[in-house]
């Protein structure tokens, strides 16, 4: 049977998926077999495994630091909000329904079986569970029936490190108080405290760490410092959205922070790329004047095209499409079509808005369909013109997951790239099961205007540093440096460079001990 360690924090984005894949890649560098596991994950950020299944990014993530694939049974149930109150719940990786929170607060403990059988499968096949927790396990109004934190603990006898972050102030409180909430069973099993995120002189914290290991009986085995190390985001806490740039970087990449943003992991990779930056934005006076822009994917894609008509970005996007060009993915796509038609309500969580105009950039209509589409592709892409020509026949690989199915407007008098000829090899994919008549290409083009249902399109080859390179060039830029690594390769010392930080700041020994 394998030795599992849970970790929970005292509040969400305390840092609890970065210690899970930190000591995914340490117990994988000490010679074993090692994976991650959180019962629940609420993420808009969101993966297709090779076999069709939607999990989290977080477990996907964390997998990668263990240096293996993902399975859904790390991550069976995984809640996409729909609404304030409502979600999309998908099970063992495919989409069950649709249910507000109380609705799934009453359910939930029907899943517990899937919980366990998820499990039973990972212990079979691995040495070393690392559980992630939700939240906090300190959440009174969440804590009857509890399927994701101290729930799981008991389920399957695991210990627990609890993680709190100094970085957003308080950590002393969190820590304490979180321990105080909890029943006595579950503070037996916190065998340990972690400070995550902090900045300075450690010296500094010697006193509150006699604090606390005297006021709450508990060892505190690691003070983390906070770390730059880039790696996938969980959801919309990340920091990402909140950092101010002022790097010299040349290349400026706009990427619209949509209300239902969705996988904007699809743009990490350009960290590893010189001489590049990616800015978030959600206002039109913040566009400012940016190399390219990119529309991600959305949950919500007619709200959200909505959001940009109301909030002057759509006119700003289109004022800047005749000089640069503007990128769609998935929901992106769809929004630069000229309609967008849900009349059922799937892509609002039950809100029916109809037909509604796209922004009119290329020449597509999109229908939201109830099934959703989910696949890993792979392939080359066709052959384009403009501003992207250079990355016509560069191999991709990637995963859709949409509801909506989009058909080129025939006869349109716009220039299309239609190039599409294998659809077995993924050059090209219809846009649902019930197919079009005709292939729906991998990238589908008007001028300057780009739009893809792949996620992950950019991370193979060198397409990313190849489209930074176009764009620099296009400027006059002819010393952008170029990378000798791929994005691989810089994913995988980014997880070591994790893993060293950890072992220098964890009492590993203990840990160790505290394996169940």
């Amino acid at each position: 049977m394998a030795k599992k360690i849970m970790i929970q924090g005292t509040m969400s984005s305390a840092g609890k998926s970065l210690i899970v894949a930190g000591l995914c890649r340490i117990f994988k560098q000490d010679g074993y077999k090692v994976a991650p596991f959180k019962s629940q994950n609420m993420a808009l950020n969101s993966f297709i495994t090779e076999d069709g299944l939607e999990m989290g990014r977080a477990q996907v993530m964390q997998a990668e630091a263990a240096g293996i694939l993902p399975e859904v049974e790390m991550n069976p149930i995984l809640l996409k909000p729909t609404s304030d109150k409502g979600s999309q719940i998908i099970i063992n990786g495919k989409v069950m329904t649709d249910m507000d929170a109380k609705e799934y607060f009453k359910y939930k403990t029907n899943l517990i079986p899937v919980i366990k059988d998820a499990f039973a499968k990972l212990e079979e096949k691995y040495d070393i569970i690392v559980i992630e927790g939700a939240g906090s396990p300190a959440e009174i109004n969440l804590k009857q029936n509890d399927i994701v934190n101290m729930g799981v603990a008991k389920m399957f006898d695991s210990n627990v490190l609890l993680v709190g972050d100094i970085d957003r102030g308080g950590v002393f409180a969190q820590l304490l108080g979180t321990l105080m909430l909890l029943e006595e069973d579950e503070n037996e099993r916190i065998k340990g405290l972690i400070i995550n995120k902090f900045r300075g002189d450690k010296t500094i914290l010697d006193p509150g760490i006699d604090m606390l290991v005297e006021k709450g009986g508990k060892p505190v085995c690691g003070t983390v410092p906070y770390m730059n190390v880039r790696l996938d985001d969980e959801d919309s806490l990340t920091e990402r959205f909140r950092k101010e740039d002022n790097s010299p970087d040349v290349i400026d990449i706009a990427v619209i922070r949509l209300p239902k943003i969705s996988n904007f992991t699809d743009f990490d990779v350009f960290d590893s790329v010189k001489g590049c930056k990616i800015r978030y934005i959600d206002t039109a006076a913040e566009l400012k004047n940016p190399d390219m822009i990119i529309i991600p994917g959305s949950k919500n894609t007619v709200e959200d095209l909505l959001w940009l008509r109301e909030s002057g970005l759509e006119a700003a996007i289109k004022y800047a499409s005749v000089r640069i060009p503007v990128f769609g993915i998935c929901g992106g796509l769809q929004m630069l079509g000229e309609t967008v038609s849900d009349e059922t309500g799937v892509d609002s969580g039950g809100k029916v808005l109809g037909s509604v105009r796209g922004m009119g950039l290329l020449p597509i209509d999109t229908v939201m369909k109830d099934e959703k589409t989910r696949k890993q592709v792979r392939g080359n892409i066709p052959e384009l013109t403009g501003i992207f020509e250079g990355l016509s026949g560069k191999k991709y690989t990637g995963y859709e997951i949409h509801m909506g199915e989009s058909i080129i407007r025939r006869g349109d008098e716009r220039s299309i790239n239609e190039n599409c000829s294998n659809v077995n090899t993924g050059d090209c994919n219809q846009a649902g099961d019930n197919a079009a008549k005709y292939d729906f290409p991998v990238i589908v083009q008007s001028g300057n205007i780009y739009g893809t249902y792949v996620h992950g399109i950019f991370d193979d080859s060198d397409i990313a540093s190849s489209l930074v390179r176009i764009i620099a060039e296009e400027r006059g830029i002819k010393d952008i440096e170029e990378s000798n690594i791929t994005y691989k390769e810089y994913k995988e010392m980014q997880y070591d460079i994790l893993a060293d930080k950890l072992r220098e700041s964890l009492d590993m020994e203990y840990i160790y001990s505290v394996l169940k």
